[in-house]
């Protein structure tokens, strides 16, 4: 009994009364900065869920663009293969047509213009190194 009587008499006691109004301005204040802090919390994890979202759909365009790039590459790594595979034959069809005419200057004296061969080892950046199988059909190489 005594402590409702001391807990009655703090409420007209006018010094306690002020401790109560503080506290109890103090309690509402914390409880809209937590509030606010909460909100600012989730809007924070909303941006980033969208910023998520963007970078995930960024990441799906540039691994669709790095596997179209990839695939002209290897198609065109393919013909170049192709190509340098004909250069070779053709280089050396035209030696053994160059032999041929070395054998038919010889044989009738008449001097006869033998185109020059160009040597792949002057230009090494052309020389031909498949990095992929060549891969082609006998059409191709029709004449």
């Amino acid at each position: 009994m005594q402590r409702q009587a001391a807990s009655s008499g703090s409420d007209s006691d006018p010094r306690y009364a002020n401790v109560d109004e503080r506290k109890r301005k103090r309690m509402i204040s914390n409880r809209e900065s937590a509030r606010r802090s909460r909100m600012r919390k989730q809007k924070q994890m909303e941006d980033l869920v969208n910023e998520l979202t963007l970078l995930q759909n960024e990441n799906g365009r540039l691994r669709q663009n790095i596997n179209d790039n990839t695939q002209r590459y290897v198609e065109m790594e393919s013909a170049n293969s192709v190509l340098r595979a004909r250069a070779m034959e053709l280089t050396e069809r035209l030696r053994s047509l160059n032999s041929v005419l070395q054998i038919v200057e010889e044989v009738s004296g008449f001097a006869v213009e033998i185109p020059e061969i160009p040597d792949p080892l002057l230009k090494p950046w052309q020389l031909p190194c498949p990095v992929q199988p060549i891969m082609a059909s006998a059409d191709i190489f029709e004449y």
